[in-house]
């Protein structure tokens, strides 16, 4: 890849990360996107590298033409389809460099939330799956592209993901994050709200049982863990990722749907974000992605 383009490249992840701290609303880890921003709202599920998807999205979401739209995504890093065995590269770090990019062509529209995964790259924390260490595929994939300026980069990506919001309120009192800390053990229990109003994180809210990585490990879906995490951010309706949905989309519990951004059937949710929303609302605005 031309010496150039890495240059661009670099300097886009830089400033989106700057881009990323500064956008409206912004007060810690928490944006409350304000009613006068918005008008509605696309949420894309989890992406894994999948850059045909937000391709895609993109296209459905016509933000050039809604310019009161905004688009969350979230989970880009670790393309979980990587097979090591089969010599395969992850590139989903060019997904990454996208929403870069987009982040400084919509400054207060595009949003990045948190995942674990990001969280695991920032932390070092190693994360597998399907057998394999995710994190040394992602950087060796950095390396085929960047060279020599891999550990640049690599280090502009760590940046990024500390500037990434953890949660994403808006007017409507719908709450848009990766998932809902546990009810139980390590979860609900030491969670605290005001730590995502804080920066820097502290290194105990990164930490098994801290309110970081609740937020982006978590997997209790119960009504009752929903009613209590509710009553604590002051919301109303959840739209999360982080889990797994064959049929790309699917209602958790009275309050929380989870998109899947994909394969087999990649979903996002384009909904209102100023009138009042219910449940059957987000579900009604649930549409799976159609690529080739």
């Amino acid at each position: 890849m031309a010496m150039l383009d890495l240059t661009k490249r670099l300097a886009t992840v830089r400033r989106a990360s700057e881009l990323f701290r500064k956008t409206p609303g912004r007060a810690g880890f928490l944006l409350s996107i304000s009613p006068d921003a918005v008008s509605d709202v696309a949420v894309v599920g989890d992406l894994h590298g999948h850059v045909d998807v937000l391709v895609r999205v993109l296209k459905l979401c016509a933000l050039d033409s809604n310019p009161r739209r905004h688009l969350i995504v979230q989970e880009l890093a670790h393309d979980t389809r990587v097979n090591a065995d089969e010599g395969d590269i992850d590139r989903s770090h060019r997904l990454i460099d996208l929403v870069c990019a987009l982040k400084c062509q919509y400054p207060d529209r595009v949003h990045y939330l948190m995942g674990n995964h990001e969280l695991s790259e920032y932390t070092g924390r190693s994360i597998s799956k399907n057998g394999f260490a995710l994190n040394g595929l992602f950087f060796r994939g950095i390396e085929a592209d960047a060279g020599e300026q891999a550990p640049a980069f690599a280090a502009a990506y760590r940046e990024l993901f500390c500037a990434l919001p953890i949660a994403i309120r808006l007017p409507n009192r719908v709450l848009v994050c990766h998932t809902l800390p546990d009810g139980r053990d390590l979860g609900l229990d030491r969670f605290d709200p005001a730590e995502l109003m804080q920066e820097p994180w502290s290194e105990e809210s990164l930490k098994r049982g801290g309110t970081i990585y609740a937020m982006t490990w978590g997997r209790d879906t119960s009504p009752e863990t929903a009613d209590r995490f509710a009553s604590l951010m002051d919301a109303d309706l959840f739209v999360t990722g982080h889990q797994p949905c064959e049929l790309g989309f699917r209602q958790a519990n009275h309050r929380q749907i989870i998109l899947d951004g994909t394969e087999p059937n990649p979903s996002f949710c384009l909904f209102s974000a100023v009138m009042p929303m219910t449940i059957e609302g987000l579900l009604a605005g649930c549409r799976r992605v159609a690529v080739a």
